[in-house]
């Protein structure tokens, strides 16, 4: 075995001893067994991919069923980029289960969990590795079987086996639009692998291209979480456990993502114009909708999958700018769009994770997720909340952390289509522009909300009073993912030059060195850079961390021309040194400041009341309630309830007043499309009335329209 085999067959064996011992042992067991396979399993799989993404690829036949095709599996840099990015979220959340997971026993079968969750990666590695069709319609359908089960884990909940249900019917409805087109490709192309059906596509009209890539889109788009297509995600997020929730939103949507790019970028590219303005506008739809929906929720966990579909629109936003670059001549440009887009994706799989763990620390141990019942978090558990306050900063696209470089990057990317000749695109570009600076500001209050009303201020509730901490291997688990989040934010010119050397040919050559300049003179290609441009950034500091860092540099910016050889600079890395060194000045000055001064405490003074009550303090509906108001055309309110109670008619006491809410997508699309069908089944239905000589009549008619048909053609 190479070195790429022996670890991957290691993820499965891995996998069937966690399954074997699951079975074999008491309930007691089952969270460390979990703990310690999943976390092996996924160790395994991040070996694996880092030898396939930075060496040799790995392609192994395995048989050959008769009158049906060859079968194999095999490994290139898209597909161990996922694998990877599916390890880093397994494994820590595989850590969290040894403690959450105990939560469930005596009421729940752990057993079947086991079996399910480590069934679950075993099947979506098989996705990522599968190189025939065959291969993949059957791991795709165990992984969706897979997911819902776990989604559906805690059955006895009211609405969980509902959430499960519309995920799995939603998921199947799409993916029955790709089974269509690969079944269609592997009829033209004689075969069933991949390899087979990019050399059939050649011949195929733009009509055909259109069409596959309209049913391959939408029909992965569901998995990623896109709009229209993703009214499950905000249903099915919620109702699973913890542990699971951090892999559907930081490995399951990306095995869309990584259906979009192989079939759409790999198998059968798009290089024209239209295609990247659907996905351009669709990924903006999504970040908006996505983030207003995230800010005015009140459940924790939901307010994490919408922000969830507000991430996957910015991804998409990446690639559709990339795919229009790429139809105007622009590589460079388009090679930065795709660095951007996979560089969000490796950040939202890692914060989003931190952040779904986090809400199940609290769930766990505050009983609830209801963020107008919590507060006051920050003082029982202190290592949730460090953990939590980076993944929101994170989230929330603030330096140093990662979501900010490549947010940035992206809305950098959108504003070179200034290059693009077009006056159309170039307002398009705007518009989506425009649409993703807005989301980024939401981004910020969604998740200052998230955060305050969950460890600031005072309890609002009698559980959240008696929270603890979590346990050891829960709070390692996430303080690992926030190292993640703040070494990617840091050193993000090492991430994309690791991109740019394991996503090839998705990223064109030569954007490395447009986006990582070497200036380290270490560097192989240092000599190549013009020496004026050299000696102005080494005057800046460039070169500073070359004697203790490898590299080409850690300073990230856009070459341009002889008359503008610079677009846009930044360099997160020495941006957190003058950040860190700003803080500790301010540090000392404020201490220098008081050093003749005392704190003195006191009772807080409310009105006259001696005591602030919980009552009295801000909550997140409170909030959020001017984006809800701001937004209300969107949002469109039913109020179901309004009434007043009052004391000798005159003095008002309390307002309670419930408002139900439709999804926007489901009020736009999928409540039309259900009214046209009754409207359509009822105009059916009339037809049947007993009359033999109408029927006749429907024959004849019938078959008048099937000769016309035949005439025509």
């Amino acid at each position: 075995m190479n070195s790429v085999a022996f670890p991957l067959v290691l993820v499965f064996v891995f996998c069937g001893i966690g399954i074997l011992l699951a079975a074999a042992h008491p309930e007691r067991r089952i969270p460390t067994i979990v703990a310690w396979c999943g976390s092996l399993a996924a160790l395994a799989a991040v070996w694996a991919s880092g030898a396939a993404l930075f060496g040799a690829t790995f392609h192994h036949g395995l048989w050959t069923i008769p009158s049906v095709g060859r079968l194999s599996v095999s490994i290139d840099h898209l597909s161990a980029f996922f694998i990877l990015l599916a390890a880093l979220v397994v494994l820590p959340s595989s850590l969290f289960s040894a403690t959450y997971l105990k939560r469930y026993s005596g009421h729940y079968n752990l057993s079947a969990f086991a079996v399910w969750y480590l069934l679950l990666f075993a099947s979506i590695v098989w996705i990522l590795i599968a190189s025939d069709i065959l291969s993949f319609l059957l791991a795709w359908e165990s992984m969706s079987l897979l997911t819902y089960f776990l989604v559906s884990f805690e059955h006895q909940r009211e609405g969980t086996s509902a959430a499960g249900y519309l995920m799995l019917a939603m998921g199947e409805a799409g993916f029955m639009a790709v089974e269509i087109v690969l079944i269609v490709l592997a009829m033209k192309s004689g075969s069933l692998e991949f390899s087979s059906l990019r050399a059939a596509v050649g011949g195929l009209g733009p009509i055909a291209h259109w069409a596959i890539f309209l049913a391959t889109f939408f029909g992965f788009g569901v998995k990623a979480g896109l709009i229209p297509v993703n009214s499950w995600l905000p249903r099915a997020h919620p109702a699973a456990p913890a542990n699971v929730s951090a892999i559907l939103s930081g490995v399951i949507l990306n095995l869309g993502l990584y259906g979009i790019v192989r079939l759409n970028f790999d198998i059968v590219p798009v290089t024209t114009l239209g295609p990247g303005v659907l996905i351009l506008s669709v990924g903006t739809a999504s970040a908006l909708v996505g983030i207003l929906y995230a800010t005015t929720e009140t459940d924790l966990k939901t307010v994490l999958a919408h922000s969830s579909i507000e991430n996957m629109g910015i991804i998409a936003v990446g690639l559709g700018a990339g795919v229009i670059f790429t139809a105007y001549g622009r590589p460079l440009l388009a090679g930065m769009a795709f660095t951007a887009a996979f560089l969000h994706t490796i950040n939202h799989s890692i914060y989003k994770a931190l952040l779904f763990l986090g809400a199940g620390a609290i769930d766990d141990r505050a009983g609830t997720r209801d963020l107008d019942k919590l507060g006051g978090l920050a003082r029982a558990m202190p290592w949730t909340a460090g953990a939590f306050l980076v993944g929101s900063l994170a989230i929330a696209g603030i330096p140093p952390f990662n979501g900010f470089v490549s947010e940035w990057l992206t809305l950098q990317t959108l504003l070179r289509s200034a290059e693009l000749p077009s006056a159309l695109l170039r307002i398009v570009f705007a518009l989506c522009g425009a649409g993703l600076a807005l989301t980024a500001a939401l981004a910020v209050t969604c998740f200052v909300k998230a955060f305050a009303m969950a460890f600031l201020g005072i309890s609002r509730s009698e559980a959240a009073a008696k929270a603890v901490e979590t346990r050891a291997p829960a709070v390692s688990a996430m303080v690992c993912l926030a190292v993640l989040c703040f070494l990617l934010g840091v050193l993000p010119t090492y991430v994309i030059c690791g991109i740019d050397h394991g996503l090839r040919p998705f990223i064109p050559l030569g954007t490395v060195n447009t986006l990582v300049p070497p200036f380290f003179a270490s560097s192989p290609t240092h000599a190549q850079l013009p020496r004026a441009f050299v000696s102005d950034f080494h005057n800046l500091g460039a070169q500073v961390g070359q004697s203790i860092l490898p590299g080409r540099g850690l300073v990230l910016l856009h070459r341009g021309g002889t008359a503008n050889p610079v677009v846009f600079a930044m360099s997160p890395s020495y941006g957190f040194v003058a950040l860190l060194l700003f803080l500790l000045a301010t540090w000392f000055g404020v201490r220098w400041l008081a050093r003749r001064r005392s704190v003195v405490r006191g009772e807080v003074w409310a009105g006259g009341i001696p005591r602030l009550l919980s009552e009295m303090t801000y909550t997140a509906t409170g909030f959020s309630n001017p984006v809800r108001v701001v937004f209300q055309a969107i949002f469109r309110p039913n109020v179901v309830e309004d009434t007043r109670q009052t004391v000798a008619v005159h003095f008002r006491t309390a307002i309670h007043r419930r408002r139900d809410e439709t999804y926007l997508v489901d009020r736009l699309f999928f409540h039309p499309m259900g009214n046209a069908m009754t409207w359509f089944a009822r105009l059916f239905a009339r037809m049947h009335h007993g009359r033999l000589s109408a029927y006749v009549a429907y024959s004849l008619l019938f078959l008048v329209v099937l000769l016309v048909l035949f005439r025509l053609s």
